[in-house]
């Protein structure tokens, strides 16, 4: 029995492989029969349609590049891959990792001898797929955060220059009777949104009105004291994190209250849950976010370093400096470890030297043997 159920594995491969019937393309057929496979594995370990789809599509990707059958693979084929992806694409090192990763995965499938795939290879051609990712052919991930090293947070005054310009083109928007005023005013609230809660981009984009409520602890904020947020980052395979985060800036506060109550019925999608609708009575995609984002930083003639998700690194920071406990902002911003909060943080020098001056204040403290002298 023990053996009937591991020969019944989903994605087995007796159960992909059409027998007695001779194929035209015997080699194509055992592929797509591996990736049919492949699939019905992972969907049998409960991961998403959005986590398995990508995977495929990147094992066909790495198909096309190799010109070879899985069977032919070696671990040389990702190591010329793995330097294409680096010096050809200039692809950040985490992403060629998860390329590695979703590789691997495939090639350990096909290995598994409970799937019984090496065997129909052997029987069919002759060689058998083989591990081509390993050690030594592989990125390690040594560091909680790999984005580039240039990144950073707004400063102050950057964020500031951001937000006013963003409020700016509602003026325009409005003097010049436009019909971009109401999207304009979205935008400007949205981005408010994004560092007043130190969201990311996907997490704003999905936000629907009813995700906001109160907090008893903050009655002043009315019903925006806290923010439900339904699709954090989530983990490879699993669904999206859930988090509430509470509001800590008044202004923020104000701005999105303001745009609920009297901008947002404007665009006539009263039975959209969404909280940033288009003009269409559709959902603002991360995609838009990102084109505006771009858009506004370039007319400033602000450095091109700074992305959207700068915003949420400033959230981090500059509540850091002004004296808000890094356990609630890890809670805040959703973060599982401390070191990843440490690693949005980048205050500014007259906070290091304000924490230096404290750090030092006890050594330097004149004793009770200065005083009598």
């Amino acid at each position: 029995m023990g053996l009937q159920r591991r020969a019944d594995l989903a994605g087995a491969a007796h159960l992909e492989l059409v027998s007695g019937v001779v194929q035209l393309r015997p080699q194509d057929a055992m592929v797509e029969a591996m990736l049919r496979g492949w699939r019905a594995q992972q969907a049998a370990r409960g991961l998403r349609e959005d986590t398995v789809t990508p995977r495929e599509r990147l094992v066909r990707r790495f198909l096309e590049h190799t010109n070879e059958y899985p069977w032919a693979w070696t671990p040389g084929h990702v190591d010329e891959w793995s330097l294409w992806l680096t010096s050809e694409k200039h692809l950040a090192s985490s992403t060629i990792r998860s390329y590695q990763g979703s590789l691997r995965l495939f090639s350990e499938f096909l290995i598994d001898g409970r799937y019984g795939w090496a065997v129909a290879c052997e029987d069919a051609f002759g060689t058998h797929p083989v591990a081509i990712c390993h050690e030594w052919n592989t990125i390690a991930h040594l560091n909680d955060y790999e984005g580039r090293p240039e990144a950073r947070p707004f400063t102050r005054e950057e964020i500031q220059r951001f937000l006013d310009y963003a409020d700016d083109q509602v003026e325009r928007a409005v003097r010049a009777k436009r019909k971009g005023a109401l999207a304009a005013y979205r935008d400007a609230t949205l981005f408010k949104v994004i560092y007043g809660w130190g969201l990311r981009r996907t997490e704003t984009s999905k936000l629907d009105v009813v995700d906001f409520g109160r907090n008893s602890k903050a009655p002043q904020f009315g019903r925006y004291g806290t923010l439900n947020v339904r699709y954090g980052k989530a983990k490879k395979g699993q669904s999206p994190r859930r988090r509430n985060v509470l509001s800590v800036m008044d202004w923020a506060v104000e701005a999105v209250a303001d745009y609920v109550e009297n901008v947002r019925p404007r665009f006539g999608c009263e039975d959209h849950p969404a909280l940033w609708v288009t003009e269409r009575g559709g959902r603002v995609k991360p995609t838009e976010i990102n084109a505006r984002f771009v858009a506004y930083r370039d007319a400033l003639k602000l450095p091109k370093e700074l992305t959207v998700h700068s915003a949420r690194h400033a959230y981090v920071t500059h509540l850091t400096e002004d004296g808000v406990d890094r356990r609630f902002l890890q809670q805040q911003v959703g973060h599982e470890n401390d070191s990843s909060t440490a690693i949005y943080t980048h205050v500014s020098d007259d906070f290091m030297n304000t924490m230096l001056h404290k750090a030092l204040a006890p050594a330097l403290a004149p004793t009770s043997a200065d005083k009598d002298r």
